[in-house]
């Protein structure tokens, strides 16, 4: 799922922003804790624009407030990271079957198309940190050609940036790329059915590949 969207108009909105980008990047892992005067020095604020986008990580369940601790990246139990999957798996498909919808009534695919080439530009590459910075743009393209205001404001709050960042199966990025074309090609068509497949497909495969990792641990703990 996406990241975040938007892009950044305050100083608060940036360290949001830089903390929600830094976890695909794993320059912030989750249960890490957010220190205000390390934040503000990171990101050139002020510790008030500090406090105000720890209160919206907060808000959007990105991260836990507790008194006396200040605030700390939340982590995501085994059963949320699947109920968080379970969330994700419908509103990518309506994502891209909306995507595909504009499109077949005449929309633009052009944004759709290059982030796919960007997608596949890094993944030659075999750059993590443009792969993640593609995907974000991916999903911002399927966005913007859905114009659905209600996808704008739900997809945010679906904590799929702390479940990339809690758990990296090493077959990840090849499920990754393997099914955007899938969902990128579908949509690029206008067709509503086949993306929506794909999109919900591709959660899927996500989930498999994530409960395939945890199940050792899984094991382990029983013992």
């Amino acid at each position: 799922m996406t990241d975040e969207t938007d892009t950044p108009t305050s100083a608060a909105d940036a360290v949001f922003h830089g903390i929600v980008q830094g976890l695909a990047l794993q320059k912030f892992v989750p249960g890490q804790r957010l220190v205000e005067v390390d934040l503000a020095a990171q990101f050139g604020v002020s510790r008030n624009s500090v406090r105000e986008a720890l209160q919206r990580l907060a808000a959007q369940g990105l991260a836990d407030l507790h008194r006396n601790k200040g605030a700390a990246i939340r982590a995501l139990s085994p059963q949320e990271t699947l109920e968080v999957l379970d969330v994700a798996e419908r509103m990518t498909g309506l994502l891209a079957r909306s995507a595909a919808r504009r499109i077949a009534a005449g929309a633009s695919g052009a944004a759709v198309e290059q982030a796919l080439a960007q997608l596949h530009t890094a993944d030659g590459a075999q750059d993590p940190d443009a792969f993640a910075h593609a995907r974000r743009a991916f999903y911002r393209a399927l966005l913007d050609t859905s114009a659905s205001r209600e996808l704008r404001r739900l997809l945010p709050t679906i904590h799929m940036p702390i479940v990339y960042a809690q758990h990296r199966p090493a077959a990840l990025q090849r499920i990754r790329m393997r099914d955007y074309r899938a969902m990128g090609e579908a949509v690029i068509q206008g067709d509503e059915d086949a993306a929506d497949a794909a999109g919900m497909a591709h959660v899927r495969n996500v989930r498999e590949a994530i409960e395939a990792a945890l199940s050792p641990d899984r094991a382990q703990a029983r013992r």
